[in-house]
């Protein structure tokens, strides 16, 4: 995302249900009370990433999972804090996307483990950034030219990601590490296939000008080589749930109605009068339109998803 996220304001419903719901559960434990593995993640996104280096040796459950769902908006219940605090290991997307997480195992266990996929991106360079950090809305006061928190768009990352599950899982469960680092392996192969795809669009379509309804493909645009030339101040506004300045909404109907991009990425999950006026303008202009989400759609495991996804994007600008 260019730098631009600047999250829906997320409420977060902290507060006396969850110290009721802490008193009620264990401070992290790491199995359940038949000796089971247990691995809690944010959403599916990162729950599929964990399912496939955990593979049948570990129960993996995802907090979000509604292919509806907007996280930057979602309201964590009593019961999500109690599946957060059990848990062996929580995988979560961080970089204050899924703040609830922090909310929550801040109260609880410092010994539990986790991991923080924000906190990988570019080996770590941004470990600790949180969007939350000046007390306000989740993007305000945030660069966003140097840094993106939708993190499951960077393959690397992810990859990453999936190391540190192996890694944790492998310390609560030492009998199965070879297996889970072997599922790593495989992992990152089938994350290859996907950066062949986007490899190939940066080869062939080198600086192609592109538009988006939020800056959440920022990712995916970099590793493609793509140009993302919609206005700051639109994505900007359209991720904070706010209605861009008219002038905004122009420069950016101006790009698809001048055949100015090659294509328009769209968050079906976020969509609004605005972004859908922008997409009916895109369609009208013969501009292909690439939809994006931010959870998994049904029945597809994250490797399938972002395959999907990078080869719309591909055949978008044939």
């Amino acid at each position: 995302m260019r730098a631009s996220s600047g999250f829906r304001a997320a409420t977060v419903a902290v507060g006396l249900s969850f110290a009721a719901a802490l008193t009620l559960t264990a401070c992290g434990s790491d199995t359940t009370g038949d000796g089971t593995l247990t691995v809690v993640a944010s959403t599916n996104v990162w729950g599929s990433v964990a399912q496939a280096v955990a593979g049948d040796k570990v129960d993996v459950t995802s907090i979000i999972t509604e292919p509806s769902s907007d996280p930057h908006s979602f309201e964590a219940s009593p019961t999500d804090a109690a599946k957060l605090t059990d848990a062996s290991l929580i995988v979560y997307n961080g970089g204050g996307y899924d703040h609830f997480v922090d909310d929550i195992i801040g109260t609880g266990n410092s010994d539990q483990l986790s991991v923080n996929a924000f906190d990988l991106l570019e080996g770590g360079a941004h470990a600790g950034e949180d969007e939350h950090s000046d007390g306000g809305d989740s993007h305000e006061g945030h660069d966003h030219g140097d840094v993106n928190e939708h993190v499951w768009f960077d393959v690397d990352t992810v990859d990453a990601t999936a190391q540190s599950i192996a890694d944790k899982l492998g310390q609560l469960d030492p009998d199965n590490a070879d297996a889970y680092k072997a599922n790593a392996a495989t992992f990152h192969g089938q994350l290859e296939q996907i950066s062949a795809i986007t490899d190939g669009i940066a080869a062939a379509h080198k600086d192609a000008p592109v538009a988006q309804t939020e800056p959440i493909a920022y990712y995916l645009l970099q590793s493609a080589g793509l140009k993302d030339v919609t206005p700051p101040d639109f994505t900007s506004a359209i991720e904070n749930g706010n209605d861009p300045a008219p002038a905004a909404i122009a420069a950016t109907r101006q790009l698809l109605t001048g055949k100015q991009v090659q294509a328009l990425v769209y968050n079906v999950q976020t969509q609004d009068r605005v972004t859908q006026d922008v997409r009916a303008t895109a369609e009208s202009a013969g501009i292909p339109v690439v939809e994006v989400t931010e959870t998994l759609p049904e029945g597809l495991d994250y490797i399938q998803w972002q395959t999907n996804t990078a080869e719309s994007l591909a055949a978008a600008l044939q």
